[in-house]
């Protein structure tokens, strides 16, 4: 029974087959069609450059006590905004004053001195002009007052020392900033060699970075002497900050300084690009990405999509007068736009290449057909 009915299906389906045959409907057939291209040719672009760099305040100055004594009043917070001359600290000046009202009762008494001594050399030279005393006693007294004399300079200095001595006790920002990390507290014994803060002038900021050995390379071969640093300097295009968040700095900046020494290490110069900060928002140690767009001119530029990736190797498939493909081995750099390459050698302006689907190309393999072509055209 099973038997049947297998017999049954195989005569209808050659039926059928028949049918359609008889009915003229012919089963469908594949069409080759063309590969889109390009012709390559030569044009301008603009190129990314990127590179790390840390933010650094214009002045960033460690402050530490002049003196010694015990901390009695911290008069900013960590990350407050302060202004030259502004109070930051203060220190146990009692001593300080001590101090100074001594050396200025020494100071009263070598201006006595001072004058005692004067009137005696006065004295004895009117009476050696009268001849009344002599020569030695007028030399002793003229000695004298100039020891005195010398007394009063070193009991002023004194006073001035410890007038300096007193004024440190009051610390003051430096610079116009940001207060970093304080870790010290009030009753703590300090000495000069204790440091209190970091205050970061902060009006304007610098990005501290290297410059890569590929940059290196291209002002090597451009013969740039050392003379010529300012002027390449004022050349090269404004910088943007990129925070690590994505965020772009508002504010351009500009490159200040190129290190005339490369480092025998990295093959790198140091650079720093200066951006303003009038709201504060940089601060000293922020880490980001600086970008500056170098524009190349007369350059090949194909889609990413073009380039077959083999190994180490990079490939596009050149159409031939004859419509078949060809693979040609191509030296590109990366554009930094994540669409295009630029193609330093292996192709030619006026080379034409397939643009699309260039993964499912076989060498030798016919890519354009006339009809479509002709259609193209």
């Amino acid at each position: 029974m099973k038997k049947k009915h297998i017999m049954t299906w195989a005569l209808t389906v050659a039926t059928m087959v028949c049918g359609m045959t008889s009915c003229g409907i012919d089963e469908p057939t594949p069409k080759d069609s063309s590969f889109e291209t390009m012709t390559v040719e030569k044009s301008d672009i603009e190129l990314p450059y990127k590179f790390s760099a840390r933010m650094k305040g214009q002045n960033d100055v460690t402050v530490t006590p002049q003196v010694s004594g015990q901390l009695m009043k911290i008069c900013v917070t960590e990350g407050q905004q302060v202004k030259k001359g502004q109070t930051l600290f203060i220190i146990d000046s009692r001593n300080a004053q001590l101090e100074l009202e001594a050396a200025q009762a020494n100071l009263q008494a070598a201006l006595a001195q001072e004058n005692s001594a004067k009137l005696e050399y006065e004295s004895n030279k009117n009476l050696y002009e009268k001849k009344i005393v002599s020569n030695y006693m007028l030399s002793n007294s003229e000695n004298a007052y100039k020891q005195a004399q010398a007394a009063v300079a070193q009991a002023r200095a004194a006073a001035n020392r410890a007038k300096v001595d007193l004024g440190f006790c009051t610390i003051t920002a430096s610079v116009s900033g940001i207060i970093g990390e304080i870790p010290v507290r009030v009753g703590d014994q300090v000495s000069p060699m204790t440091q209190l803060t970091m205050l970061s002038g902060n009006t304007t900021m610098y990005a501290e970075f290297s410059v890569t050995e590929s940059v290196v390379e291209s002002m090597v071969q451009e013969g740039m002497k050392a003379t010529d640093v300012d002027e390449y300097i004022a050349k090269l295009p404004d910088a943007t900050f990129v925070m690590k968040n994505g965020t772009e700095y508002p504010h351009k900046g500009r490159v200040v300084s190129l290190t005339g020494v490369v480092n025998a290490e990295t093959g790198s110069l140091t650079s720093k690009v200066s951006f303003p900060n009038p709201d504060g928002h940089l601060y000293s140690g922020i880490q980001g990405t600086i970008v500056m767009n170098f524009a190349e001119k007369g350059v090949i530029v194909i889609p990413q999509f073009a380039v077959v990736r083999l190994q180490d190797k990079s490939m596009v498939y050149k159409v031939q007068a004859d419509s078949t493909a060809t693979g040609v081995d191509v030296t590109v750099e990366d554009t930094g736009n994540g669409k295009d390459f630029i193609v330093t050698s292996g192709l030619n302006a006026g080379d034409r290449i397939i643009a699309v689907g260039a993964n499912n190309v076989v060498e030798g393999q016919k890519v354009l057909f006339p009809e479509e072509v002709k259609n193209e055209e």
